[in-house]
């Protein structure tokens, strides 16, 4: 016995304790020129910084408003290099850890039901999958895509009726782990849709014409971890070769101009693009169903966090895609239905001009696939919270955004053969 003890207990100290981020800061700098941009860049070079917005220092630019988390080790020399170079910035979030914890501010409403006003894990969310299929059955059905680098389940929910023929709306949610309102609007959806069928005329016509294919979680590995051991978690799960660095940003591995950006080559970057495009279980799942049903699927729409935008391609040139006046018409009337419940201001455009230039994108995939419509919103907030949005706007969130949802919906029932 007296060998096994310490073996047991090297055993429970091995497990991993979740990342804390006490007395982490959130900044916020707007760099007035290009000298000043090029300071950020340096910073970046020789601290931690995790950029939240843009998602890498190469995007830096002058008149760009920049927020980044730092350690609390780091910040007091990054602060000061700030002012010594006479740079505005503001301290967005003081505590990082406080505000994880802060973020769930809605209490249960009945133990055991589904909560659509709070976050739900990965196990929650598979559940709830069950009981919307037992609930709905004529409406709902899961279907098993794939498995991710883990081994877990990639579900999507097909809404409406059976006819595989009809027109049909692909959607995903949390592509990147820590945008927690992102899954939550996805499950909003589903609820909604189901629920109001029949009763509400937009919903009912919708669904009466055309199928919705939801996926509620579409980097699940991440999900898990940013829940279970780091809140600020972003790619996937995968191992990399030759690199102790594990992950790969999802929304850089689909085979949208893939090797355009040299910077997304470092398996240790939060913009990793993978070893080759679709290398990832994740990305094939998604894109073998959407390839197989290409003939029926009339728009994509994918949903991240945070900025409140409005985006469509493309993201890895600045060219315009032939269809740009009607994609921004029907962005320009989505954002304005978006606004009419909340005045939530929405601002909208092409991804490279509106946010930054992205390579191996979903969206540009999708539309580069021959789907003529496809869309990312960048939900709530501006950066207040960032990541961090706390439970009490999640249904605000949502209502506001099915509006903009329906919308385009009802857009692509009449303008698409």
């Amino acid at each position: 016995m007296r060998f096994i003890l310490p073996v047991g207990l090297i055993a429970t100290t091995l497990a991993i304790a979740p990342v804390r981020f006490d007395r982490e800061k959130v900044l916020r700098v707007k760099p007035q020129d290009e000298k000043q941009a090029n300071i950020i860049k340096e910073l970046a070079e020789t601290n931690q910084l995790d950029f939240w917005y843009p998602d890498a220092a190469h995007h830096v630019a002058a008149n760009m408003t920049i927020d980044f988390r730092v350690s609390e080790k780091e910040s007091q020399s990054i602060q000061s290099s700030l002012d010594q170079n006479k740079m505005h910035y503001e301290i967005l979030i003081h505590n990082l850890q406080e505000e994880i914890e802060k973020q769930f501010d809605v209490k249960e409403d009945i133990p055991g039901r589904h909560s659509y006003a709070k976050y739900s894990n990965w196990d929650k969310i598979v559940s709830w999958t069950e009981k919307m299929v037992h609930k709905h059955p004529k409406m709902v059905s899961r279907i098993k895509i794939g498995t991710t680098a883990e081994d877990n389940p990639l579900y999507i929910l097909k809404i409406g009726k059976r006819d595989e023929r009809r027109k049909a709306i692909f959607m995903d949610c949390g592509i990147h782990a820590r945008e927690w309102i992102s899954p939550a609007f996805c499950q909003w959806f589903v609820y909604q849709a189901a629920k109001t069928y029949g009763k509400n005329k937009i919903m009912t016509k919708l669904l009466d014409r055309m199928n919705f294919y939801v996926l509620p979680v579409f980097n699940v590995d991440g999900y898990i971890w940013s829940w279970t051991q780091n809140r600020m978690w972003r790619k996937n799960r995968s191992k990399n070769q030759n690199s102790n660095c594990i992950g790969t940003d999802i929304n850089r591995n689909f085979n949208a101009s893939w090797d355009s950006f040299p910077n997304t080559k470092n398996p240790c970057a939060e913009i990793y693009r993978g070893p080759e495009p679709e290398s990832e279980k994740e990305t094939k799942a998604v894109t073998d169903f959407i390839r197989n049903h290409l003939k029926s699927i009339k728009a994509y729409i994918t949903f991240h966090s945070y900025s409140q935008m409005l985006l469509f391609p493309y993201g890895y040139t600045s060219k315009l895609p032939p269809n740009h006046k009607d994609l921004a018409k029907v962005a320009k009337i989505g954002t304005d239905v978006l606004s009419t419940r909340y005045e939530t201001h929405y601002i909208y455009g092409p991804i490279a001009s509106t946010i930054y230039p992205t390579s191996g994108s979903s969206l540009d995939w999708a539309y580069n696939l021959g789907i003529k419509h496809t869309f990312a919103f960048e939900l709530r907030d501006k950066g207040k919270f960032g990541f961090l949005l706390p439970e009490s706007q999640i249904k605000p969130t949502c209502k506001e955004t099915l509006l903009a949802v329906k919308f385009i919906a009802k857009y692509i029932l009449k303008h698409t053969s």
